[in-house]
């Protein structure tokens, strides 16, 4: 019943046995002494499927998102396909969001769907509609809450309530908000997906991923696909990826600090026509997004005056803000999302509007940021 941030920092990670060492070592070892065939002196045999470092990050992880098991993964689309595998078959039917992020349509788009697996984009804000797109084959409901790129907010009790009555698993991806928050384990989800590379590593130093359950079942299903595909994270990966989750609570708030304080100027801004930030009054998915998070987060986006040429201008003529994929760092990131980390959903029903910029605020001074974000927009519309 520790707090968030005791879990954050001691969660798997006791002082090492052996030499009282108080961070957890990095085990470079591929392969395990066995006193005796089948005799492993701890449960570890060859780090494909288990390593030390491996399992403080994974006691970590399952501690902050109030879950039993935690499986980490060599990166966020690695445990994508991997739980996909686990939860389908051919000719089962998956729901995912109709502004899913551009990896996750790609893989169920363009890889699955050769296998027989059927899809429905759905705006799993509107309960209505997700029940709608429920069908007898329906095995899962892919949620993001907030969404990416456009910051949607679905209400995860709702929808695992028709998750539930559908007979379908509940996979929410709370990599935008990350475990501090939000615990969709707490609001009726079966599993939790993050790419770790984002919020939870913190530093983009580091590409990983997480899956969090407390069904047992699930759980060893998950661990026997990763260990038969070899979708692992190495143990140099791991043990960054836990540096960097003994922070997040405190660097969660700066984010959401100075993302709130930007959304505000851009909201003001007249070479802005619109703000997506859930943390806004007149965003309509404010009242769940209060009533299911922490806090509002350190992701922004918002729409040029000016279409698609202007937001390229302004992605361009920052300073500060670097323009580049990924996001959840500390330092602040632009992206045009339809010409880079959702170039995959060009032509579909997901595609993404050229007049959107998406800004991960990251913990500088905040009134640097504003400035910056000023002379682009003011640069862009010259």
């Amino acid at each position: 019943m520790r707090g968030f941030s005791t879990n954050a920092i001691h969660a798997g990670q006791e002082p090492d046995p052996t030499t009282g060492a108080v961070i957890p070592p990095i085990h470079a070892s591929s392969t395990f002494a066995q006193d005796g065939v089948g005799g492993l002196r701890a449960g570890y045999e060859y780090s494909r499927s288990a390593n030390p470092t491996r399992t403080a990050l994974q006691e970590c992880l399952a501690a902050l998102e109030g879950g039993r098991h935690a499986v980490a993964f060599g990166s966020g689309m690695g445990a994508s396909d991997v739980l996909l595998r686990v939860l389908l078959k051919p000719g089962d039917h998956l729901v995912i969001p109709h502004d899913a992020y551009g990896g996750t349509f790609r893989l169920v788009d363009k890889v699955l769907s050769r296998w027989g697996v059927e899809y429905t984009p759905v705006d799993l804000g509107d309960v209505a509609a997700l029940r709608a797109a429920v069908r007898p084959t329906t095995r899962a409901v892919w949620c993001e809450t907030p969404t990416n790129p456009l910051l949607g907010i679905a209400d995860i009790a709702a929808v695992a309530e028709v998750a539930r009555t559908a007979g379908a698993r509940l996979v929410v991806d709370n990599t935008f908000a990350s475990p501090y928050l939000q615990q969709p384990l707490a609001l009726g989800a079966d599993v939790v997906l993050h790419s770790t590379t984002k919020y939870v590593g913190g530093h983009s130093d580091v590409v990983g991923g997480a899956l969090v359950t407390s069904d047992d079942e699930l759980a060893e299903a998950l661990r026997f696909t990763q260990n038969a595909v070899g979708s692992v994270p190495g143990p140099f990966d791991a043990w960054l990826t836990l540096r960097g989750a003994k922070t997040l609570a405190v660097r969660m708030e700066r984010h959401s600090d100075n993302a709130e304080r930007i959304a505000e100027l851009l909201v003001a801004h007249p070479a802005v026509t619109r703000v997506f930030y859930p943390g806004l009054a007149e965003h309509p998915g404010h009242e769940v997004a209060a009533k299911q998070m922490r806090r509002f987060g350190g992701m922004v986006s918002f729409s040029v005056a000016g279409g698609r040429e202007a937001a390229l201008r302004v992605c361009a003529a920052t300073k500060i803000f670097t323009l580049a994929e990924s996001l959840g760092g500390v330092e602040s990131l632009i992206e045009h999302p339809g010409a880079m980390t959702h170039a995959s959903v060009a032509g579909s029903a997901l595609e993404v509007p050229g007049d959107l910029v998406r800004l991960s605020v990251g913990i500088e001074d905040v009134e640097d940021l504003a400035e910056d974000l000023r002379q682009a927009l003011g640069a862009a519309a010259s």
